[in-house]
């Protein structure tokens, strides 16, 4: 009996334990949302209707879409307290349920994922949203969150931000794949059109799909230039060629903000001032391993030009790169903590007003999946502690702390008088005049019926359809005469293309000697890298290694053969370009668009955005801050042909 009576206690105890971590959560939303008031009502005075944000039964300023913006801002500014202004200035990722629903799952590392954790506890107000789902989902979900956050004491609406979610990369670090929005090459590609109007046209279609979706935020453009091709994020930039990049640039914000940033505009965090191409040997500074920005050329102002062009078309926000200038005017630590860059460079020669949000996790490592540190990027300072990181960034000049969600520490630091409210108080002024400008004070709420006509609507997607083919680049097109277009329906053997889609084209055989031609579509190698972000991030050699390198060399050798590239960098090809009969390059274009350029459905006229160097000697040779200066590139800087 009394070991019936201990198996009785052990399994209770162990449906109390299940049940605890079961419940737990719910208690904790419980708990969050008892701090939060009711909805705001919307009142009428004087035969104006308005929402009663803060609860008081009157009309305030700042509730009064007719008043000045500056006296909106004054008024709201003075109604807040220090932990809601410290709130406003974290700007962390956020995640939404596949039905529409908030999240409220508890992070791995105990930070607070929570919805209801961080709009009641924490008051924060931007995130950057991760994975979306289906369009009315996204609607609903961002219905749920604004409505959360109009039952806090002021009725703060929220605002989100996206990174780049219409091409073709899915680098959680870096990009989002384009899931149900039209799909465009990458900047890289549209670059590579060298049409300035498609260019501002692509802004202005996915302006509209991410309004729709209730992101009012764009994390990008970078302005960034790819000088250095070893660099893992060349493709997220206009290419090596400031000039180029300028023009691109400027077209891309001019699409997502307009003329003047309004309440149909998306505002555009241009990204990664003052240029974070020129990586030491091509690492990226994500790691503590590529934290060196190096200009062994002299060439830093170069990389300040197409950040000049998007100051000139009014970018609303800037973020530093994690980079740590060596061997400059400036001291050596990460931009975000480089007064001497955020107010001496980009505040005052500049004249820059607008916000300033640091890159992410600057103050705190991260716990991925419970398993792996993610370092603090705290390049330069690394033995100071995160609230005295947090000091350095608010005394170097930035407005907002990217990826992190410690408000604690800004009211600590006021609180102790090492950084007065007053210094706060102009970095929530900046936000909170986006906020007001961008309308989400007065209907921050989507229409779901509209979101689904809207996003990956038919002509967007026609468009995005139309400058992947205009991206494509021809390089090479036979050896003394043309092979391409290719004619008629011949078979042929393809690897990494959908044989569906193929079989439009030609007759798809499996066995290299039945084809007449074979059609391969590759990426531009990398070194597969250790570590969860390290992986998703594609860096190092640029060229084939053993035995890929001879596989692919066999297929060229044995039937005439076309080779797509997908010139995520720049690759080191020279062998697979003599073997092959025809070379051509893309930034992003799907399987359809390439064979249309093969067939000659659609003639070629994409120009190489960088170089295509001839050797990894060359590369390792070249200078990180010079563009097109490798030895005999194999392709030059705007090379392309055409039929």
């Amino acid at each position: 009996m009394i070991f019936i009576y201990f198996l009785s206690a052990v399994a209770l105890l162990g449906l109390l334990g299940f049940l605890t971590l079961k419940l737990q959560p719910l208690f904790k939303t419980r708990q969050n949302l008892s701090r939060l008031g009711p909805e705001a009502p919307v009142l009428t005075e004087n035969g104006f209707q308005f929402r009663d944000l803060n609860k008081n039964g009157k009309l305030d300023v700042y509730e009064d879409a007719r008043q000045p913006l500056e006296a909106r801002v004054d008024d709201l500014l003075s109604q807040m307290t220090l932990e809601e202004k410290a709130g406003m200035m974290f700007h962390s990722m956020i995640g939404m349920e596949r039905d529409g629903s908030l999240t409220e799952s508890f992070s791995q590392d105990g930070g607070p994922t929570k919805t209801s954790e961080v709009i009641a506890v924490k008051l924060m107000n931007h995130f950057n949203i991760l994975n979306v789902y289906e369009p009315r989902a996204l609607a609903e979900w961002h219905n749920r969150l604004q409505k959360l956050a109009e039952r806090t004491r002021l009725g703060i609406p929220v605002t989100i931000s996206s990174d780049p979610r219409h091409a073709f990369s899915s680098n959680m670090g870096a990009n989002l794949p384009a899931g149900h929005f039209s799909q465009w090459p990458e900047p890289t590609g549209l670059a590579a059109t060298r049409d300035v109007a498609l260019v501002r046209e692509f802004g202005d279609i996915a302006r509209q799909e991410y309004v729709a979706a209730g992101i009012r935020v764009a994390l990008h453009p970078m302005m960034d230039l790819a000088t250095e091709p070893r660099w893992c994020r060349a493709n997220g930039t206009f290419g090596e060629d400031a000039e180029l990049a300028s023009q691109m640039g400027s077209a891309y914000i001019g699409g997502f903000q307009g003329r003047v940033l309004g309440k149909e505009s998306v505002a555009c965090m241009t990204k990664h001032f003052p240029g974070g191409g020129p990586q030491m040997n091509g690492e990226d500074a994500h790691f503590s391993y590529g934290k060196e920005q190096v200009y062994p050329g002299n060439n830093f102002d170069y990389h300040l030009k197409p950040f000049e062009a998007a100051f000139a078309a009014g970018t609303s926000q800037i973020m530093p790169y994690y980079g740590m200038p060596v061997k400059t005017e400036f001291e050596e630590k990460g931009f975000a903590f480089n007064k001497a860059v955020i107010t001496g460079l980009l505040r005052e020669k500049y004249g820059f007003d607008g916000i300033v949000c640091t890159d992410w996790l600057l103050l705190n490592g991260l716990w991925m999946f419970g398993k792996e540190l993610i370092e603090a990027k705290a390049w330069g300072v690394e033995h100071l502690s995160p609230i005295e990181r947090a000091q350095l960034v608010l005394e170097a000049g930035c407005d907002q702390f990217g990826g992190e969600s410690c408000p604690e520490l800004i009211v600590e630091l006021v609180r102790s008088g090492k950084i007065s409210e007053e210094r706060i108080n102009q970095s929530v002024r900046r936000l909170l005049r986006e906020k007001f400008r961008l309308g989400l004070f007065d209907q921050p709420y989507l229409d779901a019926e509209v979101t689904e006509k809207t996003i990956g609507r038919a002509d967007f997607k026609a468009r995005g359809e139309l400058a992947q083919r205009k991206s494509i680049v021809l390089l090479k097109n036979g050896q003394e005469k043309p092979v391409l277009p290719l004619s008629g329906k011949p078979k042929i053997y393809i690897e990494n293309i959908h044989p569906e889609i193929a079989a439009l084209y030609g007759d798809v055989v499996s066995d290299l000697a039945q084809a007449d031609f074979a059609i391969l579509r590759l990426a531009a190698p990398y070194e597969k890298r250790k570590g969860f972000l390290d992986s998703l991030f594609h860096a190092g050699d640029l060229d084939f290694k053993s035995p890929e390198k001879e596989r692919l060399l066999a297929i060229l050798d044995k039937v005439p053969t076309v080779v797509d590239f997908y010139f995520e960098r720049p690759a080191v090809i020279p062998e697979i370009n003599a073997g092959a009969v025809a070379l051509l390059g893309n930034f992003g274009a799907n399987d359809a668009a390439v064979l249309d350029v093969i067939f000659g459905r659609f003639e070629p006229n994409g120009k190489l955005p960088f170089e295509i160097p001839s050797s990894l000697e060359a590369v390792r040779n070249q200078k990180e801050d010079l563009p097109y200066d490798s030895e005999n590139p194999l392709y030059p800087f705007g090379f392309g042909l055409s039929y």
